[in-house]
């Protein structure tokens, strides 16, 4: 064997080894996240906008944030529906909550309020849906949360639901926060076992 043929052996070889890296980074890479989740904790939820803005998780830098907040807002709305309105405006960044969210919401919640609360750690049919405290929530993405620019579709998983609901976001790249899009997770679930005739 020549001298340039061991030399060019020796190229495919390590052009080869090269590749095959560069292909596993990038099948890892891909799979980052898929099942990704972030715990938030609160000791109390806020009763208004002020209260809520006053959250570390209010920056909104991440859209897991958001995510979190958006279910915090939705818990304010058995005792006050227009303070959970106004939080869920701040949430929404730029936009407003439209005449046709807030219907939209009403009659989602109107004698189900517990659908909120369900998306806490703890919250279950057979306790009525009250969570443990301090209050936690695990929002979650799937291989498919990111996949255009500047939007998301992030999760959270009811305790009286078999599949996690979602929630869609919106980035503002000027300022890197996730404002809140459309609530999509509100979708009848278990009622509680005190109010099932079946139970």
């Amino acid at each position: 064997m020549s001298i340039f043929d061991s030399l060019k052996k020796s190229a495919e070889s390590a052009l080869k080894k090269e590749t095959s890296k560069a292909i596993n980074n990038a099948v890892q890479s891909v799979g980052k996240g898929r099942n990704h989740s972030e715990s938030f904790t609160f000791n109390v939820l806020p009763n208004n906008v002020e209260e809520l803005q006053a959250l570390p998780e209010a920056s909104l830098d991440s859209a897991f944030k958001t995510v979190a907040l958006t279910i915090v807002a939705l818990c304010r709305y058995e005792q006050n529906p227009d303070e959970a309105i106004a939080m869920l405006n701040f949430l929404k960044g730029p936009a407003e909550v439209s005449t046709y969210e807030k219907q939209f919401i009403r009659e989602r919640m109107q004698g189900k309020m517990y659908k909120a609360r369900s998306f806490f750690a703890g919250a279950t049919p057979e306790n009525g849906y009250t969570p443990s405290t301090p209050y936690t929530i695990s929002v979650n993405e799937n291989p498919y949360s990111f996949d255009e620019e500047n939007w998301a579709t992030l999760y959270v998983t009811s305790g009286g639901a078999d599949n996690p609901r979602p929630v869609k976001l919106r980035k503002k790249p000027s300022t890197g926060q996730w404002f809140l899009n459309d609530i999509q997770c509100l979708a009848d679930i278990r009622v509680p076992v005190s109010e099932d005739p079946w139970a």
